[in-house]
């Protein structure tokens, strides 16, 4: 009797301490896995893939383990609520929104997810600063950015017919257009406008516009750089000076622009996303962002391209990129 009831005994605390193992074993697992982060942007181009890259890059280099979910909207209105609505159910960490219009899509979808975002031109005008305790993020225009580059081609292209071409439907490309407009008065420079619903509409706007234009000013309209090739083709074939809103579109054959580096902002969101995912800060902890400094970036190679006659002062404070 007293061997069985030691037996019994035994038996207890054998199971007893397997489960104190497994338990152990199931909370050593949770402190180790890592976050699951749903990532989208409107469409894929250079400028917001560079962010995307930036946003890992800060991650990785914080040592957080992450899984990426990412998806692109293919330039279509209609893919970005559903997107995010698909990482709301997929019960994700936090949603990393690279466009304007992923950031409105991530914050319709969730109040509870935390959403950092980048690549937005103005958070306040796209209804992102008021929006609640579950956002924040990176802007990718600096306050100077247009005025500057207005500058640059009043001084160096006096009397100039501006083109411009922009889809109406985004919201961060309105309002740049409305900047623009702003910048020139004062100036001796014109604005002609063109708009676009689609990429696949980019290069006939840009066609009809080089028989009015004298120089072109793309701004960071997704729609436009996504087809940032067709509009690089008009300008060294009719030799129109080529300018742009950040410095990605130098490396395919664009001629200058007072830019950021997308890299840089994307990088920033990233350390926002960690101490947010970290519970080191609260989102509304964390206010919105203006990027860093901005500067002169010129190609060399497009202007010989696009006949431009080269100043000697741009050899001074000027980062030159070559065309890849």
């Amino acid at each position: 009797m007293k061997k069985w009831f030691r037996m019994v005994v035994a038996f207890t605390v054998l199971s007893v301490l397997a489960a104190c193992g497994s338990e152990n074993a199931s909370s050593e697992e949770s402190a180790t896995e890592g976050y699951r982060i749903g990532a989208t942007q409107i469409v894929e181009h250079p400028s917001l893939d560079q962010a995307y890259e930036g946003f890992k890059d800060a991650l990785e280099d914080l040592g957080l383990d992450v899984e990426y979910d990412f998806q692109s909207a293919q330039n279509d209105q209609n893919n970005v609520k559903p997107i995010s609505d698909g990482f709301v159910s997929d019960d994700v960490d936090l949603i990393f929104a690279n466009s304007t219009p992923s950031a409105l899509g991530a914050l319709q979808a969730t109040n509870d997810i935390p959403i950092v975002f980048t690549s937005v031109t103005d958070a306040e005008e796209a209804g992102l600063v008021e929006a609640g305790d579950n956002i924040t993020g990176v802007l990718d225009l600096h306050p100077d950015a247009i005025k500057k580059t207005v500058e640059f081609i009043d001084t160096n292209f006096p009397d100039a017919v501006v083109g411009t071409v922009y889809n109406s439907g985004e919201q961060n490309s309105v309002k740049q257009v409305e900047a623009v407009e702003q910048a020139m008065e004062g100036t001796s420079l014109s604005l002609a406008e063109r708009t676009v619903g689609n990429s696949s509409e980019v290069q006939q706007a840009v066609t009809t516009l080089s028989g009015e234009a004298d120089v072109l000013y793309i701004l960071t309209d997704n729609t436009v750089v996504s087809a940032i090739d067709s509009v690089i083709g008009v300008a060294n074939e009719q030799g129109i000076p080529l300018m742009v809103g950040e410095p990605e579109s130098l490396e395919k054959g664009a001629f200058m622009t007072y830019g950021i580096d997308y890299h840089t902002i994307g990088y920033r969101a990233g350390e926002m996303a960690a101490e947010i995912l970290e519970g080191k800060k609260a989102v509304n902890d964390i206010p919105i962002e203006d990027p860093p400094e901005i500067q002169l970036f010129i190609n060399k190679q497009a202007a010989e391209e696009q006949g431009v006659e080269w100043d000697d002062s741009w050899n001074e404070e000027t980062e030159f990129i070559e065309t890849e």
